[in-house]
């Protein structure tokens, strides 16, 4: 049995609410290091206040992807009581955060509010899958990303509009500019909006429906929880232990020791997860999703290396684009000063010139492409695109300038968006679709932890006061992701 076609109408509103999330994760990636330099911060502490977004994204998406594949709320469904949960905290975040009055609580609403988008997130990616033909995924996942730089877009000029609409851009020492809070609290109501149109405007499949057809999905793997699989969780706690040694030995920053802790910490729960299984409770959360861990499909293993590369640049870019453009292409590194701030609103233009960018691209560049080169072939070379955006960095000192390289980024931003997706959601079978989709995204805020870890130290060592070279990094890594993407086959 095959699913209905939907027409663009149904396109539009199975999507339509990530326009809303993307405005909260545009306001947080464009805005953040703005507001803890604001407070205070020091821009050597940025990776580390920045650590609770990907933390809350590596623990809730897994967890929620599994239970919204066993939820059903009646008329409310499978994944939209996950969609309506998340949008309304998101939106209380969002309104609290220009309120901080200290840098923990900016990093405490911070975690709340990574968590509450995730938890909206999630379910979405899986969405696509419950309500469309496969032959309509790439034109879903497409649509959604078109959707993503929409909502990315006005999220990024909030600032700087109201900068030119006369909203004071400049606080006292301490204090957060008008124009970052009022442009919060307009972001938590779009995105509460957003997403209740697509909880109004759609209906979810039956779980009879869903069986129906799921009648000739591929077979679900079988995990792997037998005393075999005891060897793999030792090594991580190894590697953890490892990380942690390393922290002293080479004096690294004290937020490391995190990493080691969920390195070490995985390991203990896939010990636990076979524990379970061999005393007769296999059917725990827990030891299902260590055995879909351990289960993932080939393709799934070889995009993550894929994923994890690429979200390396992009949480590079989010945090330290702000202090690259306002100390080399605004003159200034003091968060009071005007020059800062002006630098400030101008990387909210040029997030929204990227996003922008990937909404065009998405709809007319990568449908054109898949079809010419390939799905592994057009995501390689968009990554190049990006990275040579990045690159660009280095040796680019008029802000007008950055405009054009962020076309490249944003090129890139689209495929990472749409391509792995499409290529991942007809290889995954229907009954596990949730809690895959947020195994995948774990390798999208691993590289996001390893970076808000790791960064700080390797700039305190090598690159004080000269955080220009971030964006090299950044381009570095897209260029791995480029030559990982060449090994996958569809």
């Amino acid at each position: 049995m095959e699913k209905p076609r939907q027409g663009f109408a149904g396109l539009w509103n199975i999507s339509f609410g990530f326009f809303g999330i993307q405005i909260g994760f545009a306001l947080q990636n464009a805005n953040m290091s703005r507001v803890f330099q604001s407070l205070g911060s020091s821009i050597d502490n940025l990776s580390a206040l920045w650590v609770a977004a990907p933390l809350t994204g590596l623990l809730v998406q897994p967890v929620i992807g599994h239970l919204s594949d066993r939820t059903w709320l009646g008329r409310l469904g499978r994944r939209r009581p996950y969609f309506l949960a998340g949008a309304l905290l998101s939106a209380i975040a969002l309104i609290a955060m220009p309120q901080s009055q200290a840098l923990l609580m900016a990093a405490m609403l911070l975690w709340m509010l990574d968590a509450s988008l995730n938890i909206s997130m999630e379910p979405f990616r899986a969405f696509v899958g419950d309500m469309l033909r496969k032959d309509q995924h790439t034109a879903g996942y497409a649509v959604q990303t078109a959707f993503i730089g929409a909502g990315a877009v006005v999220g990024s000029l909030f600032p700087w509009l109201l900068d030119h609409l006369g909203v004071a851009n400049v606080a006292p020492a301490g204090e957060i500019p008008d124009t970052v809070r009022y442009s919060f609290w307009a972001g938590g109501a779009a995105l509460f909006g957003a997403v209740l149109w697509t909880i109004l405007t759609t209906q979810e499949y039956t779980p009879a429906q869903m069986r129906a057809f799921a009648e000739e999905a591929e077979p679900i793997a079988t995990p792997d929880l037998s005393r075999r699989a005891l060897a793999p969780s030792f090594g991580w706690i190894g590697v953890g232990l490892l990380v942690a040694l390393l922290v002293d030995l080479w004096a690294m920053e004290k937020e490391v020791y995190l990493l080691a802790a969920l390195l070490a910490g995985y390991g203990v729960a896939s010990i636990a997860a076979v524990l379970l299984a061999r005393a007769g409770r296999g059917q725990t959360m827990l030891a299902h999703i260590v055995g879909d861990v351990a289960a993932m499909p080939p393709i799934m293993r070889r995009l993550a290396l894929v994923q994890f590369f690429s979200w390396s640049a992009l949480f590079i870019m989010w945090i330290h684009t702000t202090p690259v453009v306002a100390q080399y292409m605004f003159g200034s590194a003091d968060p009071a000063s005007a020059a800062y701030q002006a630098g400030g609103n101008w990387v909210g233009v040029l997030f929204s010139v990227y996003n922008g960018a990937a909404a065009v691209a998405a709809l007319v560049l990568l449908p054109r492409l898949s079809a010419r080169l390939g799905q592994a072939r057009t995501h390689a070379l968009c990554l190049l695109a990006g990275a040579a955006g990045f690159a660009s960095f280095l040796v680019v000192r008029d802000p007008r300038l950055l405009l054009l390289s962020e076309v490249g980024i944003g090129i890139a931003w689209a495929s990472i968006l749409a391509m792995p997706y499409a290529m991942l959601a007809s290889s995954l079978p229907q009954a596990k679709l949730g809690v895959y989709m947020g195994l995948f995204n774990i390798f999208v805020v691993l590289p996001q932890l390893l970076v808000a870890t790791i960064m700080g130290s390797v700039m305190t060592r090598f690159f004080p006061g000269d955080p220009i070279w971030t964006m090299a990094f950044a381009g570095a890594t897209l260029v791995v992701a480029a030559g990982a993407t060449l090994r996958v086959r569809t």
